[in-house]
């Protein structure tokens, strides 16, 4: 009987049902609040989004992503990201463009001597890895390099109310009434508790990818692309009631969008 209803079942076209992802709960104390929301809109601009490649359907040559340079001289750029974290997220959406990615891990404690035979150009060295094994179809060698990590604008305003409520307070004992005095001294209460507080940093940071000939070691293509990143806080301060947000993309989330805007660009001239 079970194998009947199978078998009428895949005749009428119907198919099992398709499981959803999982639902994870959030633990926040604040989950649901204002904050929490106001704070998820942020994060949410900041996640990861796929990028459609034009030519994803059309296949691309075998490729090894190698560890390009981090040419920085910013120190937090430089203590978070390494050249190997640059390399994992290009082979991530060069085989999502649909190249052929051959995995760095393939070469061993040989990726060093691999790397170095494609930064110094030299042909010999890099022909004697591709007679080995999964490197022998590999037609070209890509690098990605970060050229540029710089604050190049920040800007900042703000009010403090102290000084216009002292001034309230001023005016209301020299109204020479009860009701002025006690109108100024309200104001300067209220007046003198308001502080705003409002900061914005901006930087630029640049990448540059070259596609090496795998056989020669001569340069095939290169290309660069810069963009800004903004970091931002803000607050307020009135009779004790504060209220503050601060956030801005991170540098993995810059890296990522740096990575996908040149594979779209290799992607879509290069195939």
């Amino acid at each position: 009987m079970r194998h009947l209803s199978l078998t009428l079942a895949l005749a009428l076209g119907l198919s099992a049902p398709v499981l959803a992802q999982p639902v994870f709960d959030n633990p926040s104390p604040t989950a649901g609040s204002s904050t929490s929301q106001q704070a998820n809109d942020m994060a949410d601009k900041g996640m990861y989004k796929a990028v459609e490649y034009a030519n994803a359907a059309k296949k691309g040559p075998a490729l090894v992503v190698i560890p390009g340079e981090v040419k920085s001289n910013n120190a937090s750029f430089t203590q978070k990201f390494g050249p190997n974290n640059i390399a994992d997220f290009a082979e991530l959406e060069l085989g999502k463009a649909n190249f052929k990615v051959l995995e760095r891990s393939d070469l061993g404690p040989l990726l060093n001597e691999f790397t170095l035979a494609y930064s110094l150009g030299d042909p010999g060295e890099a022909r004697k890895f591709l007679q080995k094994g999964k490197l022998k179809s590999t037609k070209w060698v890509v690098k990605f390099d970060i050229l540029k990590a710089e604050q190049v604008a920040q800007a900042q305003q703000g009010f403090d109310g102290r000084s216009v409520g002292k001034l309230l307070g001023v005016f209301g004992a020299f109204s020479g009434s009860m009701g002025g005095a006690q109108a100024g001294a309200v104001g300067e209460t209220v007046v003198g508790s308001v502080q705003t507080q409002e900061n914005t940093g901006v930087w630029i940071i640049g990448m540059r990818y070259k596609i090496i000939d795998a056989s020669t070691t001569e340069q095939v293509a290169t290309g660069y692309t810069e963009e800004k990143m903004e970091l931002g806080a803000k607050g307020t301060s009135v009779m004790g009631v504060s209220s503050g947000a601060s956030g801005g993309l991170t540098l993995d989330g810059m890296v990522q969008r740096l990575v996908q805007k040149n594979v779209w660009e290799i992607d879509s001239k290069y195939k």
